[in-house]
């Protein structure tokens, strides 16, 4: 565990400079669109969306899009106030108490492997189409494992790998948007009729199912705030941070919604695209033929890699934080607070999440997967706006402050608090799931933590800048 305990001195210390400060603006923004991964997204988790209620799945996107709005201007302040690398939690912890901080990390921490493996185990099913004999969740495993190593490289050679992938996969993005817009079979009032597939046809989907598609939607545009996570390794973070987060938000809602909207409106039958299990290959196949298909699976499968990758760099720095603050017995808090002098990367908090996101990926079925990590988002984002509600009362730095404040936090829980009153009455499951993590967490923190609150989590300033 690095740094030294405040009560040594008069005045609060910050942890050590541990990790390589030097990424720049640009450099982060790579990193986190690759965290996002917008085009896995369009073909893995927009297509559960859009199945579940046919055209209105634009306007659950845009709906998710605006609460994300609400939720970016939160995350933009609280990183500009506490440019720390472990995100979600060291506000919660410091703001909302540290028994809801550990809540919130054990939370997160889940989250974040749950979605690793989701985004991995779409690789075999895309490079299957081009090449059938690599379909399959081993090779999702596999992915994990190759990335995982390369995870290992120091951070501004990984902001480079991603940034080269990321244009791969715009690129599949822009040939999926240009074949729908080319053949529009429909107007835009096909994007306001919530449907599904009924029998042979199409049936009504009712408001509980909609609003309840929200919480993928959310998972769908998830990672814009794993800008935080690289603050200690940003320059000038107080500043750059909070812009990246808005920044790569925008853009990925303008790089899921736009090819989204020209699936509904380009697809031969709305019929057959929602019995398809694969809606957006189905336009691809019809519309621009098999080596398009092929061609463009296999730029979706290269656009997973790099969300692996981005994921594992984020979910890694997460778990360093956690033992640098204390969270675990000490000899584990010493291995995974460990910090390469050659590449200044965590090395064995890295490995750590890649063993264990293969573990998820090889024994845990793709549909409970994509359930339980939507709703894991509602009490993250929750505590965000908790965080964010009470982050003034504090005189402390920080360059940016949110526009119609407290607007935008108090809209994020209404909207959470809806969100989880109508997925409770579809599916009650997901919900359970999340604050079962919960409650495992803040057990622990009372169990082991609070006793040590002397010697343990007590939370410094962020490195300075130098």
């Amino acid at each position: 565990m690095t740094g030294r305990k405040p009560e040594q001195l008069d005045v609060p210390l910050a942890y050590t400079q541990e990790l390589s400060r030097s990424l720049s603006a640009r450099d982060t923004v790579l990193i986190t669109l690759s965290s996002i991964t917008p085009a896995s997204s369009v073909f893995i988790i927009v297509p559960t969306i859009l199945l579940g209620v046919g055209g209105a799945s634009v306007l659950v996107m845009l709906a998710a899009a605006a609460l994300c709005v609400a939720v970016g201007l939160c995350y933009a302040e609280l990183s500009s106030r506490y440019p720390i690398t472990g995100g979600e939690y060291t506000w919660a912890a410091r703001l909302l108490g540290r028994t809801t901080g550990f809540a919130v990390f054990g939370l997160t921490l889940v989250a974040g492997l749950l979605i690793t493996a989701v985004v991995a185990l779409g690789t075999g099913e895309y490079l299957g189409v081009a090449i059938p004999a690599l379909n399959g969740k081993w090779i999702g495993v596999g992915v994990i494992v190759v990335t995982t190593v390369i995870a290992l490289a120091n951070i501004r050679t990984n902001a480079w790998v991603t940034g080269i992938f990321l244009v791969v996969e715009v690129v599949a993005i822009v040939v999926l948007t240009v074949v729908g817009f080319r053949h529009p079979e429909r107007g835009a009032g096909a994007l306001v009729h919530a449907t599904t597939a009924a029998g042979a046809g199409l049936g009504p989907a009712g408001f509980a199912v909609v609003v309840a598609a929200i919480p993928v939607a959310l998972f769908a545009y998830n990672g814009y705030g794993a800008a935080v996570y690289y603050a200690e390794e940003t320059r000038d973070a107080t500043q750059v941070i909070a812009r990246v987060v808005i920044a790569c938000l925008i853009g990925a809602v303008v790089i899921e919604v736009v090819p989204l909207i020209a699936v509904v409106v380009g697809a031969p039958s709305l019929t057959d695209l929602l019995h398809s299990a694969a809606p957006m290959n189905y336009l691809l196949e019809t519309r621009a033929g098999h080596a398009v298909n092929a061609a463009v699976s296999v730029g979706i499968a290269i656009a997973i890699i790099n969300a692996v990758i981005a994921i594992i760099l984020q979910i890694s720095r997460l778990l360093f934080a956690s033992a640098r603050d204390g969270s675990w017995p000490a000899g584990v808090d010493r291995l995974l607070a460990t910090v390469s002098k050659r590449t200044q990367v965590p090395v064995v908090a890295t490995l750590v999440v890649g063993a264990l996101s293969a573990v998820i990926a090889a024994v845990m079925p793709m549909s409970w997967l994509i359930a339980a990590t939507g709703a894991t988002l509602i009490p993250v984002y929750v505590a965000v706006a908790g965080a964010a509600l009470r982050v003034r009362s504090r005189q402390r730095g920080g360059t940016y402050r949110m526009p119609w404040w407290p607007v935008p936090p108090l809209v994020v829980i209404a909207a959470m608090v809806l969100v989880v009153f109508e997925s409770v009455r579809t599916d009650w499951t997901p919900i359970a799931v999340a604050l079962g993590i919960l409650a495992v967490a803040a057990g622990y923190f009372a169990a082991y933590l609070r006793p040590r609150l002397g010697e343990r989590w007590s939370l410094l300033e962020a490195p300075e800048e130098v």
